[in-house]
């Protein structure tokens, strides 16, 4: 049985979120400028996480995650100026910061994990 990876669910999650806000804006708002630099960032973040899976060593996995978590962060802010410009509303803005913001604080706990694993394997390693 394969063993449950909440980043990469919740990433892929979010993809599919980010690709139909994409449709929307393009289609209901006209507005093809910001959405398709929301749908960049949006959908890399799963990208980045399914290339950490099998990276070729733990310093690789934290740079692909570490990638991810820009991604994310990026994310955010053009959330933030199409909620400001007004092409969505609160709601739909909340809603969706609320899983961005959640898979930025799951990136920064699997990077931190990670980076400890790397400390204690130098550690014994010297």
């Amino acid at each position: 049985m394969e063993k449950k990876n909440v980043i990469k669910d919740k990433s892929f999650a979010f993809a599919l979120r980010i690709v139909k806000a994409y449709k929307y804006l393009a289609k209901e708002k006209n507005e093809f400028v910001l959405s398709k630099q929301l749908l960049r960032c949006g959908t890399a973040i799963g990208a980045l996480v399914r290339e950490a899976e099998y990276a070729q060593s733990l310093p690789d996995f934290i740079n692909k995650m570490s990638i991810a978590l820009k991604e994310a962060n990026e994310t955010e802010y053009w959330l933030m100026l199409l909620k400001d410009t007004e092409y969505i509303d609160n709601e739909v803005y909340s809603s969706v910061i609320d899983d961005c913001q959640e898979l930025l604080r799951l990136l920064i706990s699997a990077i931190n994990t990670s980076k400890k694993k790397l400390n204690k394997k130098n550690i014994v390693h010297c």
